[in-house]
């Protein structure tokens, strides 16, 4: 079975999840900037050569329900890994996979137990206690002796310092450390 597409009419709502749209859309500027502004997964349809790399995914037509639900599947797995794995910390970018924290064009490569107490921070409104941290982010019993959380946030400051000069990133008081 093969699907035959025609251009996005202008009655169209952004209230789902995915917008797949012919590449002829694109050439009335109204339609093309009501996909463009649209907010989620946006798949363009049409010949190879006139399909544009610019959205999400790109379909060739004439295609089949398979291959629409295939490449469907995998662009919004593609999308739900990738919100997963960024976060907005400050005015800073962590993204979790590549281990790098960055703003602007500077970054710094993270350690994942660094990650992971950033993680705790972001997660938590209140100072986190050095105990609370042990636990949460090395498993540690709360009344084990260690300079563990000191030692590991001490190397991050230095290097948030060193690379963006933010003294004020990871902040603490009498009730344990927060962002």
């Amino acid at each position: 079975m093969f699907l035959k597409f025609n251009p996005i009419s202008n009655n169209f709502s952004n209230n789902s999840n995915i917008i797949l749209f012919h590449v002829d859309a694109l050439k009335d500027k109204k339609k093309k900037d009501l996909i463009n502004n649209f907010n989620s997964i946006k798949i363009c349809a049409g010949k190879r050569k006139d399909l544009i790399d610019t959205y999400d995914a790109s379909i060739e037509l004439p295609t089949s329900l398979i291959e629409i639900n295939t490449i469907i599947e995998k662009t919004f797995a593609k999308k739900r890994f990738n919100k997963n794995s960024s976060i907005e910390i400050k005015s800073y970018f962590l993204n979790k996979n590549e281990k790098k924290l960055s703003k602007f064009d500077n970054f710094i490569i993270l350690t994942e137990k660094e990650v992971q107490l950033l993680e705790l921070f972001l997660n938590n409104k209140k100072p986190i206690s050095k105990d609370n941290i042990l636990s949460s982010v090395w498993n540690y019993s709360s009344n084990a002796d260690t300079h563990t959380v000191e030692t590991h946030i001490y190397r991050l400051r230095k290097k948030i310092i060193e690379k963006f000069k933010d003294e004020n990133f990871i902040l603490n008081n009498k009730d344990g450390y927060y962002l």
